[in-house]
């Protein structure tokens, strides 16, 4: 292609071009998502909100978080309106640009009509040329060359046929391709800061942004924790598997979000030598005194005395020890998310014998309470009802010499006229604010439904299978129980075993079982090796000492690997117990049989059934891939920041304070949602009793659950024969094949062959 050229831009026309698009596709985008709009306040919804005096200091503080909020704004405005500008300009340019590109029309530049004679022509060309020559004040070179260029083409020959023939005067020009940069890059007087400056971007700006983000990013996990704190959650965990709701106060006000050397954003001040001694003389049980690193150190005491004075929701100074506060308790429920989820991974690596304690299941339950606790302001053992806008200690006392109200579910289903009697404390604009509050709590249907999703018969659960929970939860407002006296009450989480634990701290001790012990439902071995039968079960259980159970748990994504250590676990208590296993074979092949002709008949009418489950399941997943984190604002007035309502679903075994399940962070519960939790059900038959719960991550007295009962029939036999396995003697062509085998025989064959 001899006729093109590739030059850098002369004129800046294409440059123009390239900055116009590249301009373009970044301004359009940037003013649709990033233009300030001032949001438009539904009135319908500020009358819903809570108007009490702690949630308008809340709307205040959200609306001073951010400072430098309207200079932000302006400056984003600024920008826009000066990109947008850029564009006009660049846009007005390139109009002109391909003006004088445009088509060559020499009667144009030279001001005649078409049909004027020569003499006319010249008469204008010595005209304009007298205005546009370079050498006049009036001159432009540019211009005088378009006006001689037209004139030519009008007057000479040669050149008034290459216009004819092809629109320029010239005649037929070589096809060029221009580059989209100025020539001055290329320059060589230029060349030295054109390197300096791509040296300075691609090989100290850009490494640098990379190293900082890289830096910054490896200090932290998943959910934005700093990975030395989630490391010294292990390490507390790890010591105390049975920990108690204040010792587990102290290890979250440890966290090294709360210490300077690890995150610039926490303020030190000269007035905290005297305030935070202050507090803490106000404060009972704070055991300051502890030795143990980090709990020691005075950022872990300082946040330690701020979470004790939030929970017991003592005035602070709003220039000092309140800010301290608002940052401490803002970054809590994350961290508590991480405790939570620290505790499971232990509980997994214990079942697994990677560490040799296995923690209890009030450890979790405990990191699960502080949730609640911190988002409300209140202590456990608080009333519920002081989530309540404009309740304090003082009207409960009197609420309860008339009638004893425990929760806010009671509180609900009293009649209006009842609870305005118990509340005439209040004027009736608190009084119809608390109501509205208490409308808006969640009122949580909790049900659940077990199968085996995997096997034929779904609704029999076999030794070692794989348990399905669907937990089904529906969320109402807590309106629709108002002034319904018959509706029933949920049933609550009870802590017995916590509260004996809190009571002796004995008993905490020797709930560090070391997980390698048996489990309860599991086989006890024989003590002697003779060739007697079966011990009654009043001697095995004088002769094995009682141990927590150990189950193979499993969530919804480790049910395989949790099945396969069920498995090897099996195989070891059956090698100890050969005698009996061949008895108990037996009698399973043969209750297989009529189970298998049972299923046959029903196989197809649950073929439908098992289609729409599966279905199911699918769009579930699908769902599931596109989870939200938005659900219901919660009411927490001495919490900094908006939240969402979050609820925790596990299993557990109470009687061997252990955990089955991972807890499931349900995070968009809106209506209704359905979550499924698996587990490896025991290895022996009989009849176990679990416990399945609910528990809030923001309301306090919410928690709800539920027992399920397993019937743990024994496992069928595998086959060892089948009618179609057995080849008859009387057909020859068993021998055929025998003889016609290659010489490449395999060990199987040659082991067949001998049998």
């Amino acid at each position: 292609m001899a006729g093109q050229k590739f030059q850098y831009d002369e004129s800046g026309g294409t440059f123009y071009y390239f900055v116009l698009s590249f301009l373009a596709l970044i301004l359009i985008p940037t003013t649709i998502y990033y233009w300030p709009r001032k949001k438009k306040e539904d009135q319908g919804k500020l009358k819903e909100e809570c108007q009490c005096a702690d949630c308008l200091k809340k709307k205040t503080i959200l609306a001073n978080a951010e400072p430098y909020r309207a200079l932000t704004s302006w400056t984003i405005k600024l920008t826009i309106v000066l990109g947008w500008a850029l564009l006009l300009f660049l846009t007005y340019r390139v109009s002109q640009f391909d003006y004088e590109m445009a088509s060559f029309d020499p009667f144009e530049i030279l001001n005649v009509p078409p049909t004027s004679s020569q003499a006319e022509i010249k008469k204008a060309y010595y005209r304009l040329s007298k205005v546009l020559h370079p050498d006049k004040e009036t001159g432009d070179e540019k211009s005088f060359m378009m006006l001689s260029k037209a004139y030519q083409a009008l007057t000479d020959d040669v050149a008034k046929e290459n216009y004819e023939k092809y629109g320029n005067p010239d005649g037929p020009g070589a096809m060029s391709f221009g580059i989209a940069l100025p020539s001055w890059i290329v320059e060589k007087e230029n060349s030295v800061w054109v390197l300096g400056l791509y040296g300075l971007v691609f090989m100290v700006a850009m490494p640098s942004a990379v190293g900082v983000w890289w830096y910054r990013s490896i200090r932290f996990s998943g959910d934005k924790v700093l990975l030395d704190t989630t490391q010294m959650y292990f390490y507390f965990i790890h010591k105390t598997p049975h920990m108690l709701l204040k010792r587990a106060l102290m290890v979250l006000a440890a966290s090294l979000e709360f210490d300077k050397r690890h995150n610039s954003q926490v303020q030190e001040r000269q007035s905290d030598n005297d305030e935070v001694p202050a507090l803490i003389r106000q404060l009972p049980n704070l055991n300051e005194k502890c030795k143990e690193h980090p709990l020691c150190r005075m950022y872990s005491i300082k946040a330690r005395a701020i979470l004790h004075a939030h929970l017991s929701r003592m005035p602070l100074n709003p220039e000092t020890l309140e800010r301290d506060r608002q940052f401490v308790v803002k970054k809590c429920p994350y961290l508590v998310q991480e405790m939570v989820s620290c505790v499971h991974q232990l509980v997994m690596m214990a079942y697994a014998r990677r560490v040799p304690r296995l923690p209890s299941i009030e450890t979790i339950e405990n990191c699960m309470k502080m949730s609640p606790m911190i988002i409300q302001g209140l202590w456990e053992f608080k009333s519920p009802l002081l989530q309540l806008p404009h309740l304090t200690e003082d009207h409960l006392y009197f609420m309860n010499k008339k009638r004893h109200v425990k929760n806010l579910q009671q509180f609900a289903q009293l009649k209006p006229e009842e609870s305005r009697q118990l509340l005439k404390n209040l004027s009736d604009f608190e009084y119809e604010n608390t109501m509205k509050v208490l409308g808006k709590m969640p009122l949580i249907d909790f049900s659940i439904r077990c199968e085996v999703i995997d096997d034929e018969n779904t609704n029999v659960v076999t030794a070692g299978a794989i348990v399905t929970v669907t937990v089904t939860l529906e969320r109402k407002d807590m309106k629709t129980l108002f002034g319904d006296t018959k509706a029933p009450e949920k049933q609550g989480i009870k802590d017995e075993a916590n509260e004996e634990a809190a009571g002796d701290e004995d008993e905490a001790a020797a709930a560090a079982v070391p997980a390698k012990k048996a489990s309860a439902w599991a086989k006890p071995r024989k003590g002697g090796k003779g060739k007697g039968g079966k011990k009654p079960a009043q001697n095995q259980k004088n002769n094995q000492k009682k141990v927590p159970a150990k189950v193979a748990t499993t969530s919804a994504t480790t049910a395989s690997e949790d099945q396969a250590t069920a498995g090897n676990s099996d195989a070891e208590s059956e090698a100890g117990n050969a005698e009996g296993s061949d008895v108990e074979s037996a009698a399973g092949s043969g209750s297989e049989d009529e189970e298998k002709g049972k299923n046959n008949s029903s196989l197809d009418d649950d073929d439908d059934e098992e289609w729409e489950r599966l279905q199911a399941k699918l769009n579930k997943r699908e769902r599931l891939e596109g989870k939200s984190r938005l659900s219901h604002t919660v009411h927490c007035p001495y919490f900094p920041e908006e939240k969402q309502e979050y609820w925790w679903t596990y299993i557990c075994d109470r009687k061997s304070r252990t955990l089955l399940t991972a807890p499931y962070h349900v995070t968009n519960l809106v209506e209704k949602e359905e979550i499924q939790l698996k587990f490896t059900a025991p290895r022996w038959p009989g009849v176990y009793t679990f416990t399945v719960c609910l528990r809030s991550d923001s309301y306090l007295g919410m928690d709800q659950q539920q027992e399920l009962k397993l019937d743990v029939q024994k496992a069928p036999a595998p086959p060892t024969d089948h009618p179609q396995w057995d080849l008859s003697e009387s057909e020859p062509e068993h021998n055929d094949q025998q003889e016609n085998l290659s010489d490449y025989t395999t060990d199987t064959s040659d082991e067949e062959d001998s049998d």
